[in-house]
């Protein structure tokens, strides 16, 4: 494809996995203990979807790649600081609420509605990327519903693997149950694909590309459309769930024994 692909990647903040996480409720509804003061991350799953992305643009000429965000601006750039160094990209930001009870249909909306509002892009030529699932959206359907909303039929969800043919056809692996893949050919963009963790590994850091991506995050981050999502879901409830770890060695036992023990100790 000679004109190259306008590639839209949706990727929102998460907090780092290596932190207690503790649901509390407040005057604005469910959230996370001193969410504010925890220390964010790009979402793992939104991550591959940028390599990939970063990958097929740099590959096919002509291409471009954006990452639209929401979430707080102040975490949005301290995590900029160091995923702007993995790969170039141009920033969208929508300032708003980053957590996982927000609701995934008006998440949707609201990012759909930012890449619309792209200056100059094509959607003729767009592929939109994202994670399939989210450390905090975990809804599964955000994706979708951002497709829908663009008019964008084509969707693909838990893709390892994009391959563009010689015609410009893009073949796509999907995940199934049992290990295997879902092989699908789609004649070409516009399309939305939901990463799960592709094939490539995290790219080094390099200063020259944060230096470059750096001089277009901070007017994006200080520009960013303030967005206020509806009340989301009510949710009588929130806890961690609670660790238990019972070890009994026994030697020789039956496979059917085991089984059944383990299915009693589940059912329990």
């Amino acid at each position: 494809m000679s004109a190259g692909y306008h590639i839209v990647v949706c990727g929102g903040i998460v907090p780092d996995p290596l932190q207690t996480l503790e649901p509390v409720q407040g005057p604005a509804g469910w959230g996370l203990k001193n969410e504010l003061m925890l220390p964010a991350i790009l979402d793992p799953w939104a991550g591959h979807a940028l390599f990939e992305a970063a990958n097929l643009a740099k590959n096919v000429p002509g291409s471009k790649v954006w990452l639209v965000s929401m979430g707080p601006k102040a975490k949005l750039q301290q995590v900029m600081m160091t995923i702007a160094q993995k790969v170039p990209f141009e920033l969208v930001v929508l300032d708003g609420p980053a957590s996982g009870f927000a609701d995934a249909h008006e998440t949707g909306a609201a990012l759909a509605e930012a890449i619309a509002a792209i200056p100059g892009l094509d959607t003729s030529r767009l592929l939109v990327f994202g994670g399939w699932q989210s450390a905090s959206r975990g809804a599964g359907a955000t994706m979708q519903v951002i497709g829908e909303k663009l008019g964008i039929f084509e969707q693909f969800q838990g893709v390892d693997k994009l391959e563009i043919l010689a015609d410009g056809a893009l073949r796509v692996l999907e995940r199934v149950e049992g290990g295997s893949y879902q092989d699908s050919v789609v004649s070409g963009a516009p399309a939305v694909f939901g990463w799960a963790t592709g094939e490539l590994p995290e790219p080094p850091n390099n200063p020259q590309v944060g230096m470059q991506n750096m001089r277009l995050v901070m007017p994006a981050l200080q520009k960013a459309k303030p967005v206020k999502l509806e009340k989301g879901p009510e949710y009588s409830g929130v806890q961690i769930p609670s660790q238990k770890r019972e070890t009994r060695v026994v030697k020789d036992a039956p496979v059917d024994q085991i089984a059944k023990e383990i299915v009693d100790w589940l059912s329990a």
